[in-house]
């Protein structure tokens, strides 16, 4: 999914405020994890990931990972924080992507 600046800003501002909810440690990014992630991504829509110290991968590792695994967007990266945003497939649990700014054509 390919997002403007516009889009990726606000996505940013709503995530501001989240607590990470996955952490990926010493056993780093394996298929459960990634298979809990998309499960959350379904109902939330917009998550954060974070990384322990005894990990071995990076974060722009691990968010290239998940997004070819799940067809996610990574729309930040800090430090070794990841925010992730899919839409829904389900209407009713798509409270974000329907206030994300629509792209303008030009």
């Amino acid at each position: 999914m390919d997002l403007s600046g516009k889009q990726k800003r606000f996505l940013r501002s709503k995530a501001h405020h989240l607590n990470p909810i996955f952490q990926i440690g010493k056993n780093g990014l394996n298929k459960e994890v990634i298979v809990q992630i998309g499960e959350a991504l379904e109902k939330r829509e917009l998550l954060k990931v974070s990384l322990l110290q005894n990990t071995d991968e990076t974060a722009q590792e691990v968010a290239n990972k998940i997004e070819s695994e799940l067809g996610c967007t990574a729309v930040q990266i800090i430090g070794r924080v990841i925010v992730l945003f899919q839409p829904s497939t389900q209407e009713k649990y798509r409270r974000i992507s329907a206030q994300v700014p629509k792209k303008r054509n030009q």
